[in-house]
């Protein structure tokens, strides 16, 4: 792996970093010397599992749990985790899901209101904590996890997602204006069909060989294929000129 030198002793923030794209991202940057804080909700265990392979890596990483789409949740888990790391100078919006599939004409408000909290709200709550900790830390980087179904509004059942998806790729570009003056970036990552959970638990073979064979490539990406644009994101050597854009990974599926 490449040395990314000034990621070296930064802090770092991973929200839904127990598993999939954040796992694979925390690990990558506690690879690269940073200290990662790694959030997750129900997945103490996995995320604990996380920390463990880092420590034998040679790494620093703590775990901290917070159900985000609870009020008030951000706000304790941005200052558990600037006490515990010792401040705040990435901070990954990663954190989100479809929460299964559901038409949006027959979703509950209950449904839709979950969907929109886990995915869009508890961006804004996250970040709007993290900023002042961020600004003293002289500047920083804001990274958010938005969705190739920002774009297309989604397939069956995820419109809800897509939604919340599109209003990520909005408050990115939002608080990039915004945060500029205080010397902090905010970027996107915009994944497009990658191996995880989600998919596995959602997304039947047939309706997988439908998607992948939409794709240029050819194939569905890893995990692995994302955390380098996370990486090159947060590096100011590397894109310290580079604010309020949405970087799409996924292997020519949509290209803008």
């Amino acid at each position: 792996m490449i040395a990314i030198q000034d990621l070296m002793g930064l802090r770092c923030l991973v929200t839904g970093g127990s598993s999939g794209i954040g796992a694979a991202v925390a690990r990558a940057f506690a690879d690269q010397g940073a200290i990662v804080g790694v959030h997750a909700n129900r997945g103490v265990a996995a995320a604990e599992a996380v920390v463990a392979g880092i420590a034998d890596a040679g790494g620093s990483a703590f775990v901290f749990q917070a159900d985000l789409a609870e009020r008030g949740a951000a706000r304790r888990l941005v200052a558990e985790a600037a006490q515990r790391l010792g401040g705040i100078d990435i901070l990954i919006n990663n954190a989100g899901s479809p929460l299964g599939r559901t038409h949006l004409t027959d979703m509950s408000d209950a449904q839709f209101d979950a969907v929109l909290d886990t995915n869009l709200r508890s961006v804004f709550e996250v970040s709007r904590a993290a900023v002042p900790f961020l600004r003293a830390a002289g500047g920083g980087v804001i990274i958010n996890t938005t969705s190739i179904s920002a774009r297309s509004g989604g397939g069956a059942g995820v419109t809800a997602y897509a939604m919340a998806k599109a209003g990520v790729s909005s408050i990115t570009r939002g608080l990039a204006k915004e945060l500029s003056v205080d010397r902090i970036r905010v970027n996107a990552v915009s994944p497009g069909i990658i191996l995880t959970r989600i998919h596995a638990e959602s997304t039947s073979p047939e309706l997988m060989r439908q998607l992948v064979s939409a794709i240029p490539m050819q194939r569905a990406g890893t995990v692995d294929d994302c955390t380098g644009t996370f990486l090159f994101l947060a590096s100011s050597a590397m894109s310290g000129y580079i604010t309020g854009q949405i970087i799409e990974v996924n292997g020519g599926q949509i290209m803008p």
